[in-house]
């Protein structure tokens, strides 16, 4: 029986009494499971990771995470999960390795020997470790940082955006990282992109997100034959036709 790792039931968030964010979001991620929040920019995607990650909290409705009441009991939540945001960045002045061992420390995990040799190897940076972060590339660094996050083995990883602003070769090494990690541990990704290409080769299953709602979802394959379309870019643009979007 497969297991729900996320559960979100029908999340609003507004803002100010005012801006209506998020508007009834609804969606389920199982244990094993890459599930992408597909959107443009301005939809409330990072909005809904938020909340997923206990940063914000919603105006109404509920969100657990293996089994944990996220907004009734954020502490113990967090035991349970791993978030990169978009805009997340490395201490210039570190190694690579420093990187490692501070945020194992600061995990505050039992072996943290292990966890750094985990997460050492999860980055594919080899002997670019022992160098200053601050002398990487964009990808070097996205790499390092995601490394950081999964090194302790989060039942849920939180992904905003992973490969924004990398290029190709880079987009594709974070890619093969994320993949590789789920295969190997089990545990479940939940990401946001844009980049209809990213989330074909990444996701198990998707749902798009439009002006706060959720307006479709189901495998890449299964969105894809109920357009009757060939990729998912040509699905998307389908589906926010359907609710009267963008023209």
């Amino acid at each position: 029986m497969v297991r729900e790792v996320l559960i979100v039931e029908d999340i609003h968030k507004i803002y100010d009494g005012k801006v209506h964010a998020v508007k009834g979001v609804s969606f389920r991620v199982h244990s094993g499971e890459i599930f992408g929040l597909i959107g443009p920019n301005g939809a409330g995607k990072t909005t809904t990771l938020r909340m997923i990650a206990t940063l914000l909290k919603p105006t109404r409705g509920s969100i657990f995470v293996n089994g944990v009441d996220v907004v009734k009991d954020p502490i113990n939540a967090r035991k349970y999960i791993g978030y990169l945001p978009e805009e997340a960045d490395v201490y210039t002045r570190l190694t690579g390795y420093e990187h490692l061992l501070f945020y194992a420390r600061l995990y505050d995990i039992e072996n943290v020997e292990e966890t750094v040799r985990f997460g050492a190897k999860l980055s594919g940076l080899g002997d670019d470790l022992e160098r200053r972060a601050g002398e990487y590339s964009k990808g070097m660094k996205r790499r390092l940082l995601l490394a950081l996050v999964l090194m302790r083995k989060p039942h849920l990883a939180i992904l905003d955006e992973p490969t924004s602003g990398l290029d190709v070769y880079a987009s594709v090494r974070v890619r093969r990282m994320i993949k590789k990690y789920v295969s190997e541990t089990g545990s479940s990704v939940v990401l946001s992109s844009h980049n209809m290409l990213e989330v074909e080769y990444l996701c198990d299953r998707i749902a798009f997100i439009h002006n706060g709602r959720i307006i479709d979802s189901g495998s890449v394959e299964e969105v894809k034959e109920r357009y009757n379309v060939l990729n998912l870019e040509e699905a998307f643009v389908s589906a926010i036709e359907r609710v009267g979007g963008r023209k």
